[in-house]
């Protein structure tokens, strides 16, 4: 469950201290609490709240008023060349919005874009290292630091 204001922009190469990540890896990117003044993010608050979401009281740049908390993505389908992503916005770990996305692996992107930019490339963070799991196993499982 990614903060729902975190723009993830690449894999970080930082050891992963969490098993199951939200994106499936740690991210470095941006924070758009405020949509018109990006922030980036030092690795402490990486770390332990745009990586991880439910930061209301640990960053102090999280808004106060009612919203949601956390984004959780799963792949709920894989065939044909076509991931069904399925999503679901938190607030105070009750559901607030949820839905499908369809990423077509063959185009590399979503069949419809979602309205929500911080969603759509949140999921999009999460359906590449669901990817690189996939192709790169045997990798992963002789170096569990990558992961």
């Amino acid at each position: 469950m990614a903060c729902p204001y975190f723009y993830p922009q690449a894999r970080s190469e930082e050891k992963a201290k969490h098993p199951r990540l939200p994106l499936g890896d740690p991210h470095t990117g941006l924070c758009r609490v405020d949509p018109m003044r990006d922030w980036r993010p030092d690795e402490a608050t990486l770390r332990q709240c745009c990586n991880l979401g439910y930061a209301r009281l640990r960053c102090p740049r999280f808004p106060q008023e009612p919203g949601p908390d956390a984004i959780r993505f799963s792949i709920t389908g894989d065939q044909d060349g076509v991931l069904k992503v399925f999503y679901v916005t938190e607030q105070d770990h009750s559901a607030l919005e949820h839905g499908t996305l369809e990423y077509s692996a063959t185009a590399g992107g979503f069949l419809d874009a979602h309205s929500n930019q911080l969603l759509q490339k949140q999921a999009q963070a999460y359906v590449e290292s669901y990817l690189r799991r996939k192709h790169q196993p045997e990798e992963l499982a002789k170096n569990p630091h990558r992961r």
